[in-house]
């Protein structure tokens, strides 16, 4: 059976926002490449050298991958989707939608719902949307 997992496209801060969500997270970066760094680096547009080509981060058992534009490229904002993420604790949930909305937009406030004992909705300040939920309902 194939595994889905996403993959996230920025203009430029790709290491930025991956090491921010790996502290913010607890995902493991398992590797990193830039443009630069790739087998044929004469092929690497130019401006590109130090963008990232590919970027792989483990978050307990599930991949999130990303990379940035070549230089003169520009990804499209993020729109369509979001990247959604449930603890079992609500404590644990909110101070991980608190995280990911500092700086960002917040879309729908943390608060109860019919399917959580807590749920919100944001965009982080690198654009990528997240839906957050915590604890069981009661």
């Amino acid at each position: 059976m194939p595994v889905l997992d996403s993959y996230l496209f920025f203009n430029g801060n790709c290491a930025q926002a991956m090491r921010f969500y790996e502290r913010t997270l607890g995902g493991k970066i398992e590797m990193s490449m830039t443009y630069g760094e790739s087998p044929e680096p004469e092929q690497c547009p130019p401006g590109s050298k130090d963008r990232i080509m590919h970027t792989s981060m483990l978050i307990d058992d599930r991949r999130l991958m990303a990379s940035d534009t070549p230089a003169g490229d520009q990804a499209k904002p993020m729109q369509g989707f979001a990247l959604s993420l449930g603890y079992s604790n609500v404590d644990e949930g909110r101070r991980i939608f608190d995280a990911l909305a500092a700086e960002g937009t917040t879309i729908m406030p943390w608060g109860k719902t019919f399917w959580a004992e807590g749920f919100g909705m944001c965009t982080d300040r690198f654009g990528t949307h997240w839906m957050v939920s915590g604890g069981e309902p009661k």
